[in-house]
């Protein structure tokens, strides 16, 4: 997901922000560093017998004590003409990580649920200027949602958009089937996510609701000695709770291996 972030703004040690690819490239060559193992394969079964894990991947197979599923989730854009080139640059999926940027900006929110309405509603801190868009769709959102929106002059219109007008990638405006376009800077929608759990659901890991896989504080799934952190959990998808999901879960597993060392009287010490 990082790939579609133009600037990340909110990764601490960037104050002039850093583009989502970068980002990505420095943390494996951070990774390399210290000398980690780098194999790239992708993983389509995760078994395991008694203690020990079995992965088997394309180009090869793996086993494991622990494991940690960090394999996060795909946003879905909407299915609109022009989306997948605004990707990004004028389309967006998260508030919290790219309101900021558009500030006094005319915003446009895609959706039909109570989500859509909250997001609408959110970014009125940012801009004056925000429509809400069902884009054909009925309104799903609740009766005091429905009231706040009137309350605060969100603008709703329930038309399906047929097009988004952009110069490569910076959206201009909303084409709709039927009536005038509607001039915008910037698209966020909440069509959903769909959570890479394959791997988990597999091995028996219980999901929530939404899909997203049950860890407790230590980012442990309810399978012993399995472990899963970032966007695949429920947490709030931005790469910095990711990363700290992930040094939570690598703490919690290195705390493990070195408690079980000691009742099996393994204890791993150096030059031996």
């Amino acid at each position: 997901m990082a790939k579609w972030e133009s600037e990340v703004q909110n990764y601490p040690g960037f104050p002039d922000g850093i583009a989502g690819a970068e980002l990505l490239e420095r943390c494996m060559d951070q990774a390399v560093r210290y000398k980690v193992k780098i194999v790239e394969d992708e993983v389509q079964s995760l078994k395991k017998t008694g203690e020990t894990f079995h992965l088997r991947g394309r180009q090869d197979s793996y086993h494991a004590n622990r494991v940690l599923i960090a394999t996060g989730l795909t946003h879905l854009p909407p299915e609109i003409q022009g989306a997948r080139e605004c990707l990004g640059t004028s389309l967006f999926f998260c508030k919290d990580c790219d309101a900021y940027r558009l500030q006094g900006q005319r915003l446009a929110i895609v959706g039909c649920n109570n989500e859509a309405a909250d997001y609408a509603l959110g970014m009125l801190l940012f801009s004056p200027n925000v429509t809400l868009t069902t884009n054909g769709k009925d309104i799903q959102w609740d009766d005091d949602r429905g009231g706040w929106l009137e309350e605060y002059g969100i603008h709703v219109r329930q038309d399906r958009i047929c097009a988004l007008e952009h110069e490569a990638g910076r959206l201009q405006s909303l084409v709709f089937v039927s009536g005038e376009p509607a001039q915008m800077d910037a698209l966020f929608t909440t069509r959903g996510d769909v959570p890479h759990n394959a791997l988990a659901v597999e091995i028996g890991a219980l999901m929530d609701p939404e899909g997203q896989i049950i860890v407790d504080d230590h980012m442990r799934t309810t399978v012993p000695r399995l472990y899963a952190a970032g966007c695949v959990t429920p947490a709030n998808c931005q790469m910095v709770i990711a990363a700290g999901q992930g040094a939570t879960a690598g703490q919690a597993i290195n705390r493990d291996l070195f408690d079980e060392s000691l009742r099996q009287h393994t204890l791993p010490r150096i030059g031996q």
